[in-house]
């Protein structure tokens, strides 16, 4: 799950420097700002689908990579 907790890295330095309040991702984005808080705190991660709405907020892009060796 290396994949996932590099998104999860990217956002969450990606909200903490934003330069709207969580509120307003929250509204923005659909995601909850509960969800929100509970990520930015480590208390939880985020689903794909809720990452994404983020990602889209913020400018970020998530997609696959290709990785050698995997058999992909």
């Amino acid at each position: 799950m290396k994949a996932k907790a590099d998104i999860q890295e990217q956002l969450l330095r990606a909200i903490i420097h934003a330069e709207i309040s969580r509120y307003r991702l929250a509204q923005l984005s659909g995601v909850s700002q509960a969800a929100i808080s509970t990520f930015v705190n480590r208390k939880r991660g985020l689903t794909m689908d809720s990452a994404a709405k983020l990602a889209a907020v913020l400018g970020l892009e998530l997609r696959p990579v290709k990785r050698a060796g995997k058999g992909r």
